[in-house]
């Protein structure tokens, strides 16, 4: 994806919370950086720079590179995590409820591919203790789209031999879009997310 299309993505909704303005601005450049570069060949001066603001003040901010990658996958698998979990404990059917689950997390995936790019593939690069807090909200994630799996299962709706490699494909399937999706391309996020949810629903064998 080149630089154009990289950088058409907004700040996302979930960062609006982040105060003050120049924390917020620091991790927009830093996501930028890091899908540009790569978390390990980004540096705190790269990030400043993009921020037009000096290394020192950086470290105002976040205490190392490493706390700001924190706070971009934390943010980030939080909005995820309320995506899912809403669509799991929202009404109509098991089909519905994948159908919704997976028509917004891909929507999100897509109109927020550059942060969700950092967020899904920059995991190794956290430290033990941020990495087990973002594990475990990446399970939770897990068990809301398992839970409408076993539910679709049970009612009879959905013809599924292993609800827990299903539930990994699906979400694997979901957070692909934010590797290869061009805002330039012929599909808007809407279309995606609706063209994913019908696939999901055909791997779950889904009744009519």
């Amino acid at each position: 994806m080149n630089a154009e299309a990289k950088n058409t993505e907004g700040t996302p909704e979930a960062w609006r919370d982040i105060t003050p303005d120049a924390a917020r601005r620091l991790m927009t450049a830093a996501v930028h950086a890091f899908a540009e570069r790569g978390y390990h060949a980004t540096t705190t001066r790269d990030i400043a720079g993009r921020a037009g603001m000096s290394p020192a003040a950086l470290y105002i901010h976040y205490k190392t590179k490493e706390e700001l990658l924190y706070q971009i996958s934390k943010v980030g698998h939080r909005f995820a995590l309320d995506i899912l979990e809403e669509a799991r404990d929202g009404g109509g059917t098991p089909a519905e409820r994948l159908a919704d689950a997976v028509r917004s997390f891909v929507r999100w995936h897509a109109e927020h591919h550059t942060t969700a790019r950092v967020v899904q593939y920059e995991l190794g690069a956290l430290a033990e203790d941020h990495a087990a807090e973002i594990t475990a909200m990446r399970r939770a994630s897990d068990g809301a789209v398992r839970a409408i799996v076993e539910d679709g299962v049970k009612a009879g709706d959905f013809d599924v031999a292993d609800a827990r490699g299903t539930t990994v494909a699906v979400l694997s399937l979901c957070i692909d879009v934010a590797r290869w999706f061009n805002p330039h391309g012929r599909s808007t996020p809407d279309e995606v997310g609706e063209l994913y949810a019908g696939l999901a629903l055909r791997m779950v064998g889904a009744a009519g």
